[in-house]
């Protein structure tokens, strides 16, 4: 590393490590101390390159500052503010550690410069936030982890497939930057289908609503924030203008609303619109212009915020009543006033209300659609618009807090305003999101690019209210017909819930019955047979060879012991005399010559 830069996620990741030390008394303001440092620290980030090591051949960047990673960099640092303030009387360390490291993870993300280091960061983000769904600790959150941990696995392996292929190609690098569009490759697309799965782009989207719905009351708040929303950054770092993404993102946006209608879990509706409002930024993306980029940036940034205080309102009703479906809920005004009147703004704000933050991001990608001349995508974006208003700004205030009142004896006990630090975080959103809808040059001065758009137009404020004014007579009209039932609406994860069923009914009888026989035949056909031409030659050996080895060896030892008799006696005889027989002729030869 040339120099020391110091990244806004190591102060989490060092922070969560810490946590457990500190004592109990000081816990609540380390808390807040260590989240109040990360985003101070990126409010000070020079835009440059910094963070660069070496790595064998490898030149990996953390920390690429520029126009796109500053807005996003922004408001996810403050809302890990926020977040950790709503969830600041939560007792778990390691909640709060899973939740500081998931945004570390996305900060890495946001600011990595190559794409190694965004792969690391992009798996650290899913196998951090799974612990947000884990530690509810029910059957139904624990199942739903597992889902979500395997489906963001396999989105991990598509996105690591992608990322090998593209830097492998002729004259490719490391470095994340965007690709062209006008000619994809295989490589590209794996890699777009990572991305993808991330928005919760269908049909890879069920582990949202599935997921999100069974969180902790605080670990959805940081879900909502985060993952899909990075997603988004790195569409916009590496595919804008890729024309694929402007009909998934308005079939998102549309799908999303159908969805939202039918449910009756609070929280689940919520994650559902999820989809629906990320879907505006895609297609946003996928205009590739940069009022659209634009709209996609600011769209992402008011999203964080009236998303993230639409699930403190539904979190802080489950937090206090253990409840969150509509049926078992209602008539919640006369306990929770404030939690009613916060959870509003958000409903106003996310149906783009004038004055409220949804007014100012959203109209921006529809009219960068009209400047396109796709009318059919800037329409279709507005009729999505009627149904947010229709099931966030309407069905969820109304049926909570005004419906007919379904709670048990024991839900309404214990129905109350949740505590301060609760509050306190939503009125904080509450109060950012009237702040964007009015103060436009706060957001507008973060955007990538010179912004030329004024939403406040007399044609744009008589248009919008017309269409939330219709979509409210409308609601009260049809009030009797859109009242929660207590189903399920089947969606995608029908598919994987019964296709593991079937995976595993699967690998149990015909693969085992398959491997058991081919086990069988093998005995029978090989073992078998092997091990009798073994027990044979065991018996040839046994028989054969060491009695012809035993045998050779007794004539061996017998000619050994006639030899050393001959050794002891008639061989010693023969030399005497043979050496006497040559002595006496060699005197008889002396004698004579």
């Amino acid at each position: 590393m040339s120099s020391f830069w110091l990244h806004p996620a190591l102060i989490l990741l060092l922070g969560g490590l810490l946590l457990p030390a500190i004592p109990a008394r000081l816990k609540k303001g380390y808390l807040l101390l260590i989240p109040v440092l990360a985003f101070l620290r990126t409010r000070a980030m020079a835009h440059g390159t910094f963070g660069q090591v070496q790595v064998l051949e490898w030149t990996l960047v953390f920390g690429r500052v520029d126009a796109l990673s500053a807005v996003f960099g922004y408001i996810m640092s403050l809302m890990c503010v926020l977040g950790t303030l709503y969830g600041l009387h939560v007792k778990a360390n390691g909640e709060h550690a899973a939740a500081w490291t998931y945004v570390a993870a996305s900060l890495g993300v946001i600011y990595a410069g190559d794409w190694l280091t965004l792969f690391l960061f992009w798996e650290l983000m899913a196998l951090s936030s799974v612990f947000l769904v884990w530690y509810r600790r029910g059957p139904a959150a624990l199942a739903a982890g597992y889902r979500y941990l395997l489906v963001h696995t396999a989105g991990g392996v598509a996105l690591l497939a992608g990322i090998i292929l593209h830097t492998r190609g002729a004259g490719a690098t490391l470095a994340f930057n965007a690709f062209d569009v006008s000619h994809p490759t295989l490589a590209g697309y794996l890699i777009l289908a990572g991305f993808v799965l991330n928005a919760a782009v269908p049909p890879l989207h069920a582990w949202l609503p599935d997921a999100y719905g069974e969180a902790t009351f605080n670990g959805s708040v940081f879900l909502c924030a985060f993952t899909t929303k990075t997603a988004v950054y790195a569409l916009c770092r590496g595919f804008p203008g890729m024309h694929l993404l402007v009909p998934l993102g308005v079939a998102m946006a549309l799908y999303g609303v159908v969805y939202a209608v039918l449910e009756n879990d609070c929280r689940r509706l919520l994650a559902y619109h999820i989809i629906s409002q990320v879907g505006y930024m895609v297609a946003g993306v996928g205009l590739g212009t940069d009022m659209a980029i634009n709209g996609a940036c600011a769209h992402a940034f008011a999203h964080i915020l009236y998303k993230g205080l639409l699930f403190m309102g539904c979190g802080s009703v489950l937090h206090m009543t253990g409840e969150s479906k509509f049926t078992e809920l209602g008539g919640l005004y006369k306990k929770m006033p404030w939690t009613f009147f916060f959870t509003l703004i958000g409903g106003l704000s996310i149906s783009a209300f004038p004055l409220f933050s949804g007014f100012v991001s959203k109209s921006m990608i529809i009219q960068a659609g009209f400047e396109q001349h796709l009318l059919w995508a800037g329409f279709l974006l507005n009729l999505a618009s009627v149904g947010t208003f229709l099931h966030t700004g309407l069905k969820v205030p109304y049926f909570i807090w005004f419906g007919k009142n379904h709670c048990k004896p024991a839900t309404w006990e214990r129905a109350g305003e949740p505590p301060w630090n609760m509050n306190l975080a939503m009125a904080l959103t509450s109060c950012l999101c009237i702040f964007i809808g009015c103060y436009t040059p706060y957001l507008y001065g973060k955007l990538p690019h010179p912004v030329d758009y004024h939403p406040y137009t007399s044609y744009h404020v008589s248009e919008t209210l017309q269409i939330l004014l219709f979509t409210a007579v409308g609601f009260f009209l049809l009030i009797k017909k859109l009242e929660p039932e207590a189903t399920i609406s089947l969606d995608m994860d029908w598919f994987y819930r019964k296709g593991g069923r079937a995976f595993l009914w699967l690998a149990k009888r015909p693969i085992q019955w398959a491997d058991t026989g081919v086990g069988e035949l093998y005995r029978l056909a090989g073992l078998v047979p092997l091990m009798w031409s073994a027990r044979s030659t065991g018996r040839f050996d046994d028989r054969v060879i060491d009695g012809a080895v035993d045998g050779l060896a007794h004539s061996v030892r017998g000619l050994g012991r006639r030899l050393r008799g001959l050794q002891r006696g008639q061989v010693q005889q023969s030399l005497v005399v043979t050496f006497a027989v040559l002595a006496g002729l060699v005197v008889v030869y002396l004698l004579v010559s």
